[in-house]
């Protein structure tokens, strides 16, 4: 493995995914990575990760902190509808999700804020979080 953050956020998607809140508010297909403008309402979007690398770890692994945002879109009259999946991911993220690849030492839970999207030809909603973790990977 060359890239951590794709396995961090394949365990991100995972736990929201499973999550009976988040499931029953945003269909599965519509949790992926890739671009923040939506193409399905609402959505989860994981955006593309930042990554710090901050050195080697026991046994020829190494350590990167990864930053990945995620963007939840909905309806302008659905402002409530993406507060409410915000807090759905909130609590699906609330603990470190689980790999079965690399190991996450350190995590930070996401927390989001809402605002309109700033092109006036769309009626969007549109929240933004962080999560972030500390990624012990081998190659």
């Amino acid at each position: 493995m060359i890239d951590p953050s794709i396995e961090f956020q394949t365990a991100i998607r995972a736990a929201l995914v499973a999550h009976p809140e988040v499931s029953a508010l945003v269909p599965a297909d519509h949790i992926r990575a890739g671009s923040t403008r939506p193409d399905k309402l609402p959505t989860i979007i994981l955006a593309n990760p930042q990554m710090i690398n901050l050195g080697r770890a026991s046994g020829g692994q190494y350590l990167t902190r990864v930053f990945i945002d995620l963007h939840i879109w909905a309806l302008e009259d659905g402002a409530d509808m993406a507060r409410l999946i915000g807090a759905a991911a909130s609590v699906a993220l609330w603990d470190a999700p689980a790999s079965p690849t690399v190991g996450i030492d350190a995590y930070e839970r996401p927390g989001f804020t809402y605002m309109r999207d700033p092109d006036p030809e769309r009626a969007y909603c549109h929240g933004v979080g962080t999560v972030e973790g500390v990624i012990r990977w081998r190659v």
